[in-house]
């Protein structure tokens, strides 16, 4: 079996007509080979016990998945340049709706939902979508602070090449 590698590393496509009628629950519990690729896609040096839970409401063509996405991530310090690990608890709230129902919708006017596609959806893609949203741009591990260098108030951006000016003089 080949792997599309534009879904990514992570993948659990699950047909919408098999899914519960009305009310269901789909469980994503990535492998720790599938969050390695994922770290390594993220850029991070680690993920483990990366799970996605969703709760789904409504019709086989307009389908509500709710839930969150959990994982434990180690991830370097912008501040001390460190690795360590944090908790990520990302809460996830999608409406998807068949691809046939967005026809003739204008994106502008409207919030469009999530398409169905090829009566589809894939959760390990949602899973590893909402992990990246849940991830620090700028983690800092704790304890750690930002304290700013502050430049002597006399210094002037221009202040060493009239210095160097001077010298040749």
């Amino acid at each position: 079996m080949t792997r599309d590698a534009s879904i990514g590393p992570l993948s659990r496509p699950m047909n919408v007509e098999r899914l519960p009628q009305g009310r269901g629950v789909v469980t994503v519990e990535a492998t720790q080979a599938e969050c390695d690729a994922l770290a390594r896609d993220f850029r991070i040096p680690g993920i483990r016990g990366l799970v996605g839970r969703f709760d789904l409401s409504g019709s086989l063509s307009q389908l509500l998945v709710t839930g969150t996405v959990e994982a434990t991530v180690t991830q370097v310090c912008t501040v001390s340049l460190e690795p360590f690990e944090a908790m990520v608890s990302e809460p996830v709230e999608v409406a998807f709706t068949n691809t046939d129902q967005l026809a003739g919708t204008d994106a502008e006017d409207v919030e469009v939902p999530d398409p169905i596609v090829g009566g589809r959806i894939d959760f390990g893609v949602l899973t590893a979508e909402f992990l990246a949203l849940g991830l620090d741009p700028y983690p800092r591990k704790p304890g750690i602070s930002y304290e700013p260098t502050q430049a002597g108030a006399d210094i002037k951006p221009f202040d060493d090449l009239r210095r160097l000016r001077s010298d040749e003089a």
